[in-house]
């Protein structure tokens, strides 16, 4: 299978701006670079930096390497413990700031997101259609969480569950599915390790469930979002560029 990533509508851009967006440098010094010789376009040198190229269809390099252009970029991150859902927090560590700096110069952001003390599956991207597309509840994109939860969840939850359950402020969830994965025993009482999938995102809302049963939510992973599954390699607080073919799974890339 031919996976082929999908060309945006970028059309011809100055080359200091291609670079600048990149990282390599700030529109003065892509000035005084180009007059030393340093950038190349279709292998010549450019002592212009205002020069407008299509970053697609023509090769420019930078000091002897080439310049991988792209508008967007999406990342699947095993989001860690402890960590916030943010581009910037002024007490708390955020999921940007786990990333290398090139890609933090594409100013990206989580899409939606996970409690402190939840961990798991996060998309983080530039594209703010994409961002728009999944998190819209009129689109209920199911997610699927991992759980442990204090309390013997039993086969009348799964049913309720099913129904949709009453939250404390008065809310009606939508129905969702659940699954029982296995019964512990633990100091506390029995620990039971469950599979949910909804199709919204309240806040809290999976702890919240539990709690309108009886329950409490001990640790929780979100292990897909729509069509992206956590991948099992990564280990939390990593994170890796979408492949060609999960582009594909969320509209972003073309299959030939």
């Amino acid at each position: 299978m031919d996976i082929k990533f999908m060309k945006t509508s970028v059309k011809k851009q100055r080359v200091d701006k291609i670079l600048g967006n990149l990282g390599y440098g700030t529109r003065s010094e892509l000035k005084r670079a180009a007059k030393q010789g340093r950038i190349k376009v279709n292998d010549e040198v450019v002592k212009d930096s205002g020069l407008q190229i299509d970053p697609y269809q023509e090769k420019l390099e930078f000091d002897g390497e080439q310049v991988n252009y792209r508008e967007y970029i999406y990342l699947l991150m095993n989001k860690p413990q402890g960590v916030i859902s943010a581009t910037e927090d002024r007490h708390d560590s955020t999921v940007v700031d786990l990333l290398d700096i090139e890609y933090q110069v594409f100013e990206p952001f989580p899409v939606g997101r996970l409690d402190k003390d939840t961990e798991g599956l996060l998309l983080i991207t530039n594209d703010g259609r994409l961002a728009h597309e999944l998190l819209s509840p009129r689109k209920h994109v199911p997610k699927t969480y991992e759980a442990d939860v204090l309390g013997e969840v039993t086969e009348d939850d799964i049913v309720q569950f099913s129904k949709g359950v009453t939250l404390e402020d008065g809310y009606v969830t939508l129905p969702a599915e659940l699954q029982i994965l296995n019964h512990t025993p633990s100091p506390e009482g029995t620990m039971s390790q469950i599979r949910l999938t909804i199709s919204e995102g309240k806040f809290h809302q999976v702890k919240r469930m539990f709690e309108s049963v009886g329950k409490k939510v001990t640790f929780l992973k979100r292990v897909s979002m729509g069509a992206l599954q956590l991948d099992p390699t990564l280990s939390t607080g990593k994170y890796r560029e979408l492949t060609a073919e999960e582009l594909v799974q969320i509209g972003r890339g073309t299959e030939q």
